[in-house]
């Protein structure tokens, strides 16, 4: 098919080269397969609008989609002219340009009030969002807004929760939720997400995990979630039976009265086992595999853990406090860590001299509190900033994604929720929920 001559809003002298978009995208998001001819000095916004047009041709109802683009395998974060000379790449045989939906928020919920301080987030599990929070109660949210259920026990703030099993459930019964807080102990929590009811349903832990002298930072579940593992400011990682009781470590059963005929017994237990290394504050954990933890710490260190043996095979240095730690991308295996400067930085301790950074993005302006991975993108990652921003990166360039700006304090945690919505929490007392997120 012979090529097309494409003006954008620019000026005349640009020259121009000739392109075929191209895309992994289905139908109606398929351009004509033709070449065409445009001007070089059109940046992402002036190629998203010529996209548009070509798919919008014949089509009454199009809505237009913002696009992000590929040029061998790096999102172009500039003019085409400019990104052809950066990169030595030939304009005179026809460029191919990847696009893909970009990846930001398309729509913005109704933000979920707290009493204090929103601390921990966990969106693991699509059926709910778990919270935990500076007034010492963890909540379990269906929707923005529906809190169903109050986790009540804590005698000081929560600083961090998890899903612990199961992770993806058929049915809502018999999950269970772990939160670890400031009053030295963690707990334990089971419930049934599919309950409907018109009033919030106040649940008490069923397991308290006694063991740490210093506040409990963090927690994770082994990928088997019949364990779990925590951070605190003791320095130590401990190690917990999540399932049953082994009667060996149970400190004390307590019983309270739920009416005439019926008890709800409460066990006491101890850790299995601990992890000692860290010199100060074990500040985030991360239970990757069943033989694998990974922690970081306020020692400026990130440890890879062997669950059996109790030593570290990985200790890498990195010259500031470090306030939070996941493991994802590629293979599942690059860590990416923030701290007490407003760098985002990721390790792929598979390569060779892996103690430096293979990314380090610099864009948020205070020091970050939290990073995760999306599950299902090598390249996706959002991270949360006392600077008041979530922001959303990809891999394949230095500027973020996505700027979040939806609270107006520091920013205390984040996650994804359902693979396509980011999740956040801070100081404003807010759980924030930015939905319609098209990363795969």
């Amino acid at each position: 098919m012979a090529g097309m001559d494409i003006d954008g809003d620019v000026e005349e002298s640009a020259r121009r080269i000739q392109v075929r978009f191209v895309t992994k995208l289905k139908d109606p998001f398929k351009a004509p397969p033709s070449s065409i001819a445009i001007p070089s000095n059109l940046t992402r916004f002036g190629l998203s609008s010529i996209v548009n047009n070509l798919l919008k041709a014949g089509k009454d109802d199009w809505n237009p989609e913002p696009f992000d683009f590929l040029i061998d395998g790096e999102l172009v974060r500039m003019s085409l002219e400019e990104f052809l000379l950066a990169k030595g790449i030939s304009a005179e045989k026809i460029l191919e340009i990847e696009y893909i939906r970009a990846v930001a928020p398309r729509k913005q919920e109704e933000p979920s009030l707290h009493d204090d301080w929103v601390s921990a987030v966990d969106g693991s599990n699509s059926k709910f969002v778990l919270t935990g929070c500076y007034d010492g109660f963890g909540r379990i949210w269906k929707t923005a807004g529906s809190c169903t259920h109050l986790l009540e026990g804590h005698t000081d703030a929560i600083n961090s929760v998890c899903v612990v099993k199961p992770r993806v459930s058929p049915n809502g019964a018999d999950q269970i939720v772990a939160t670890a807080s400031k009053d030295r102990t963690l707990q334990l929590w089971k419930f049934d997400s599919d309950e409907s009811s018109d009033q919030i349903k106040r649940i008490r832990a069923f397991k308290i995990l006694r063991g740490h002298n210093a506040s409990v930072q963090s927690v994770a579940a082994n990928p088997a979630g019949d364990m779990v593992c925590s951070g605190s400011w003791d320095c130590q990682i401990a190690l917990w039976q999540a399932s049953g009781s082994d009667t060996g470590d149970v400190i004390s059963v307590k019983k309270r009265k739920k009416d005439a005929d019926e008890e709800d017994p409460q066990v006491e237990e101890e850790a299995k086992s601990t992890l000692v290394g860290h010199s100060q504050c074990v500040s985030s954990v991360v239970w990757s595999q069943d033989e694998t933890i990974y922690s970081s710490s306020w020692d400026h260190s990130i440890r890879r853990w062997d669950v059996e043996t109790g030593k570290d095979s990985l200790n890498l240095y990195c010259n500031k406090v470090i306030n939070c730690l996941d493991i994802g991308g590629e293979g599942s295996a690059l860590i990416a860590a923030g701290g007490s400067d407003p760098i985002l930085r990721i390790w792929d301790p598979r390569k060779p001299g892996t103690l430096a950074p293979v990314y380090q993005f610099s864009s948020h302006s205070s020091w970050i509190s939290a990073c995760k991975w999306h599950e299902k993108s090598w390249f996706h990652l959002v991270s949360a900033s006392y600077d008041g921003k979530v922001m959303l990166w990809d891999l394949r360039t230095a500027w973020p994604l996505a700027v979040i700006d939806t609270h107006n304090d520091k920013v205390l945690c984040a996650d994804w929720w359902k693979g396509k919505s980011v999740i956040s929490g801070g100081a404003d007392s807010k759980l924030c929920i930015s939905s319609d997120v098209c990363v795969l």
